[in-house]
């Protein structure tokens, strides 16, 4: 581990996390509750496994944007790291690998944007909630991620390498 990913993490970072450790905490207290009713009383509360679903797709669409600037997503380095001798060639593969994920932070917003839409007319069964709550991680997530990687190529950072191979 470098020691960039020992730093205190940005404030953002920390409130991404916080959500996260909400939606965590209200997913585990809501699934017990409702085994324990269901197998303990033989009866449920119906909105567990939509409340569930929900916020388990927020708390992913957040770590993704929270893992993003720490350097934490599944990254191939090994033909890049190649290129370490050669400058130039590591300054283009590096603004190619983020050219890459820009494209795919905007093929996944525009997706999110056109499911959000999609979503403006209904409801979920069973709590009544916009049906547009469900996509709207994935387009905040695409955003965030596409302007962290649009930071990164205006300020030329160089790529972080330090995914270390742990050879055992």
């Amino acid at each position: 581990m470098n020691a960039d990913r020992l730093t205190k993490p940005h404030p953002l970072q920390r409130v991404a996390l916080a959500l996260m450790a909400a939606c965590l905490a209200v997913m585990a207290c809501s699934v017990f509750l409702n085994v324990v009713l269901r197998y303990g009383f033989g009866s449920g509360i119906a909105a567990s496994e939509e409340l569930s679903r929900l916020l388990f797709v927020w708390m992913v669409f957040l770590g993704a944007a929270a893992a993003y600037p720490a350097g934490e997503h599944m990254a191939f380095t090994s033909l890049v790291g190649l290129l370490r001798k050669r400058p130039f060639a590591f300054k283009a593969a590096t603004l190619l690998i983020r050219l890459l994920v820009l494209l795919a932070a905007v093929l996944l917003g525009r997706g999110a944007w056109q499911q959000v839409e999609v979503g403006l007319d209904s409801t979920s069964v069973v709590l009544g909630y916009s049906a547009a709550l469900l996509p709207l991680p994935a387009l905040l997530c695409a955003t965030a991620i596409g302007a962290m990687v649009v930071w990164e190529i205006v300020t030329a950072k160089p790529l972080d390498l330090g995914h270390g191979v742990d050879v055992e």
